[in-house]
């Protein structure tokens, strides 16, 4: 069973500020905060539930789903075993600063390591707020297309790390990796670009190992 918040829109007109702060309290409570950002059907919910199983033995864990409506995500999550809540938008198409506050609110973080938001699915209005997070993670599927970087630029520069999911289809479609990740780079010439496929786990080691070690270094500073 899983419990459904319902998340009400942001009060506060400086977003900037609030999620300045929501960083700083995180950082005192020791929680490390990853925003994950993707189209819908990227397999967004599949990588993190084998990023889950990667490190829930590591670390402790908590993740905020956040959607229009349904729990549908939330329920696949909660079968890892770690805490999950549902975060409902309202109709919101994202998650700023305030609403992520809340949502970390009802995780209730205190005994968290890394808290993980799964945002709203798409790439124009998650990548235009700032939810507080320590680092931005986004995901783009191989059917989607290489011009992704093209057609929405300020995801990919607002992010930290690049997963180009579902590379075990890459021969039965048009996609160019190497000029996608050229594109990436041109627009963030600081990403890093992890190519993995969540269902065979190809490339998931070097990502988990890559969160590891950023969560280690939030936890340690």
């Amino acid at each position: 069973m899983v419990k459904v918040y319902e998340i009400k829109q942001s009060i506060f007109a400086n977003n900037n500020q609030q999620a300045d702060l929501l960083r700083q309290c995180m950082k005192k409570e020791k929680t490390f905060l990853l925003n994950l950002m993707s189209s819908p059907g990227s397999g967004k919910t599949t990588t993190l539930a084998g990023t889950i199983e990667a490190l829930k033995e590591k670390m402790r864990i908590g993740v905020m789903e956040a959607d229009i409506d349904s729990d549908v995500d939330a329920l696949t999550i909660a079968k890892t075993g770690v805490k999950v809540v549902q975060l409902h938008t309202g109709g919101m198409c994202h998650l700023d600063a305030e609403m992520t506050r809340q949502g970390l609110e009802a995780l209730d973080t205190a005994d968290i390591d890394l808290a993980i938001l799964e945002n709203v699915g798409n790439l124009v209005c998650p990548a235009e707020f700032d939810t507080g997070a320590a680092k931005n993670a986004m995901i783009l599927s191989v059917p989607e297309g290489d011009d992704k970087p093209l057609k929405y630029p300020l995801m990919f520069q607002v992010c930290d790390v690049l997963l180009i999911n579902k590379i075990d289809v890459l021969p039965y479609f048009d996609f160019d990796l190497e000029a996608c990740k050229k594109r990436a780079k041109k627009l963030n010439p600081d990403i890093i670009i992890i190519p993995i496929s969540a269902r065979t786990g190809e490339g998931m080691e070097e990502w988990t190992k890559w969160l590891l070690g950023q969560v280690a270094k939030w936890l340690e500073e």
